[in-house]
């Protein structure tokens, strides 16, 4: 007879844990089905995110130029401190030379001073400090003595101090690479934000822009509340020579530039050397707080930080070199994207 047993019930524990997970996926296939497709970022989102790597990059490159500028500042130091030094030790031969021919003159005149052979076989440092053998000497050994006594030191100070300058550049070397490899970083990652987008989208910028520059030339060419004369005007014209060119970090011109870049060879054009970087230019001359007291050709600074500068062209706008993919222009400050901070009159 067959048998009828009943069927094994599922257990109270796998009947929960079945149902919470078919609740589960029932809640995720209905959020699946109701959410919407991920959207690619728009032409202004792109925009907007690309500008932000721009000013980093922007921030990094007047910290690149900053350790550019020191390193070859310690360069010359270096090498003025050696050529001293070469000079040096050339002029410690010669006065050793001196104090030789003096013992080698005793020596034929009557023999040789003991204290002079003490001198020829020690360090005239160690010998000098023995007062008892001074007596010994005549006035003349014992101003040379001095003399190479004298350089000695001074050899010895110049050689610590070329040490600690060679220890500064490469550490000023390192810091140079670093900021090098930041600036490539944030414009790789710009460029590939910027080749996310279609021709199309990149042609509507790019027509944003010209739109922008040409409104800004209008402004700046239709006159100023006062005119740019002597030291700024001729900074000024060569600012203006320079339009359209390419903005390249870290360039001075005079084909391209970066933004402290164009401004430090302009005011060389006009005769004036003024520092290399934003930051030191922001304090290179009279501070003007007041967009109203600007005149034309006077430095301005944006940012908290000061990492960018420009050369005012009047009516609220500026010549300036940009950031990487654009070229040397005139623009409105109030679209620089960072705060006016200051004006200064070189």
């Amino acid at each position: 007879m067959a048998s009828h047993r009943r069927p094994k019930q599922p257990s109270r524990t796998r009947v929960t844990v079945l149902t919470t997970a078919a609740a589960a996926a029932v809640a995720l296939s209905s959020q699946a089905a109701h959410a919407a497709p991920s959207e690619k970022p728009s032409k202004d989102e792109v925009k907007a995110k690309v500008d932000k790597l721009y000013e980093q990059a922007e921030q990094a490159t007047e910290k690149y130029n900053g350790a550019k500028e020191k390193q070859e500042k310690l360069q010359e130091e270096i090498s003025t401190i050696q050529d001293n030094v070469a000079r040096g030790q050339e002029e410690l031969n010669d006065l050793r030379d001196g104090l030789g021919t003096m013992a080698s003159a005793q020596y034929r005149t009557g023999g040789i001073d003991p204290s002079v052979q003490l001198f020829l076989s020690s360090d005239p440092d160690d010998y000098l400090d023995k007062a008892s053998t001074l007596d010994q000497l005549s006035s003349q050994q014992v101003e040379a003595l001095r003399k190479i006594q004298e350089k000695q030191r001074e050899l010895a100070q110049d050689r610590a101090e070329a040490s600690e300058k060679l220890k500064d550049l490469a550490s000023t070397r390192t810091e140079l690479g670093k900021k090098k490899k930041e600036v490539q970083s944030k414009l790789a990652a710009a460029q590939k934000l910027l080749n996310s987008l279609t021709a199309k989208e990149k042609a509507a910028l790019a027509a944003e822009q010209e739109r922008a520059t040409r409104s800004s030339e209008r402004d700046a060419l239709s006159g100023s509340s006062s005119a740019a004369s002597g030291r700024a005007a001729a900074a000024y014209a060569a600012a203006q020579s320079k339009l359209g060119s390419p903005y390249v970090y870290g360039a001075t011109g005079p084909s391209s530039f970066d933004c402290s870049g164009l401004t430090s060879w302009a005011y060389a054009q006009a005769g004036v050397a003024i520092p290399r970087t934003s930051e030191a230019q922001s304090g290179y001359g009279t501070r003007i707080t007041s967009v109203n007291d600007l005149q034309v050709g006077d430095l301005v600074f944006f940012f908290n930080d000061l990492h960018h500068v420009g050369l005012y062209a009047g009516n609220g706008q500026i010549i300036h070199a940009p950031r990487t993919g654009t070229v040397v222009r005139y623009e409105s400050m109030n679209t620089i994207g960072g705060p006016f901070m200051w004006g200064v009159r070189v």
